[in-house]
């Protein structure tokens, strides 16, 4: 079991400075898939009144980082090599969910996917990312 999915399942996984800035929260992980949790209010606003769209990708971009860090052996890290985001309807407030998930994984580079939901379950955003594992030294200090 993957060292990311030990630490959730035991209650010991650290919020990221980001997760904190944001409010954001790890609701589940297992191998190849993570969800995380926004609450988004009208500080997250952008200038015409709906949430700015870096917040949206910012937990997709945290979801799909965990799905695929699920997949890595504890000697290695990864990096976001491309991010795409497509916006389907603008957003208020609210709780969003963010569902990353592996669609491939080989040895060096991995694609992952995440569908950004609203409380009625309805399609606010999906974004795709490209990662490149990291080994050795290229892994230290990540």
């Amino acid at each position: 079991m993957n060292r990311y999915v030990k630490w959730f399942e035991a209650g010991e996984f650290p919020t990221p400075p980001i997760g904190k800035l944001l409010n954001m929260k790890m609701t589940s992980i297992k191998e190849g898939e993570a969800v995380f949790q926004i609450e988004v209010d009208k500080r997250f606003s952008n200038p015409m009144g709906t949430l700015h769209g870096g917040i949206i990708v910012s937990v997709a971009d945290s979801a799909m980082g965990m799905a695929y860090a699920s997949t890595l052996a504890d000697d290695e890290s990864f990096t976001t090599l491309e991010l795409k985001n497509n916006y389907l309807k603008p957003v208020w407030t609210g709780t969003l969910t963010a569902t990353g998930k592996l669609i491939k994984r080989g040895k060096t580079i991995g694609i992952v996917e995440c569908h950004v939901t609203d409380e009625q379950g309805s399609l606010v955003a999906f974004a795709v990312s490209t990662c490149m594992t990291l080994s050795g030294e290229k892994a230290e200090g990540r």
